[in-house]
């Protein structure tokens, strides 16, 4: 049976970027982080899907296994302190700059990912969203026909008018993450909130 998900960007979404991140030692989670996916897992039943760009990988900063520690950096933090956790995360390694056209088909703004991961999982991406904090983020979801919010940490009027530029301004534009999970959730239940 095909399910409903949640498509999270890493870096700048869930965790804080000091820039190129590679040590599980410096994964910090912003607020929220932990509640909203656990409210989006396990009580509304979504698949949580990660989907980022790593082209650290391909510019030589750190390697995939390092993305690897990050991911189960985040995970172990999600199960310790709130029970939960990530079902799965893809990530594109490459950068057109050091890769192939071919190989790098699979960095957003393309939904390459997205559908890999549909398939995968069997998810049902006419009722799923994508959440991230960068144009690309949003161009992403609009590209695998996805409801889309941004959350916009600083208050970026600039993302805005650029996505909006594009005809593709987010199905919602919140200030945390938390407020992005209760934006979908509301969205999916029909504004009817539901409580286990």
């Amino acid at each position: 049976m095909l399910q409903p998900a949640v498509f999270f960007d890493r870096d700048n979404t869930i965790n804080y970027d000091s820039g190129y991140i590679s040590d599980p030692n410096l994964v910090r989670l912003f607020d929220g982080v932990g509640e909203g996916i656990a409210k989006l897992k396990d009580e509304q039943k979504f698949k949580i899907v990660v989907i980022s760009n790593q082209s650290g990988i391909a510019r030589g900063y750190f390697t995939e296994n390092d993305v690897i520690a990050v991911n189960e950096k985040i995970n172990s933090i999600l199960k310790l302190n709130f029970n939960t956790e990530i079902d799965a995360f893809y990530f594109c390694p490459f950068h057109p700059q050091f890769s192939s056209k071919e190989d790098s088909k699979c960095r957003k703004p393309s939904p390459f990912l997205v559908f890999k991961a549909a398939e995968e999982l069997n998810i049902d991406l006419s009722k799923s969203y994508f959440v991230g904090d960068s144009i690309s983020d949003i161009e992403c979801g609009f590209n695998a026909n996805l409801k889309t919010v941004l959350v916009n940490y600083e208050n970026d009027k600039g993302k805005i008018i650029s996505l909006k530029n594009i005809n593709k301004t987010p199905t919602f534009i919140v200030d945390n993450f938390l407020n992005a999970c209760d934006s979908i959730i509301s969205d999916f239940t029909g504004g009817k909130l539901l409580v286990k």
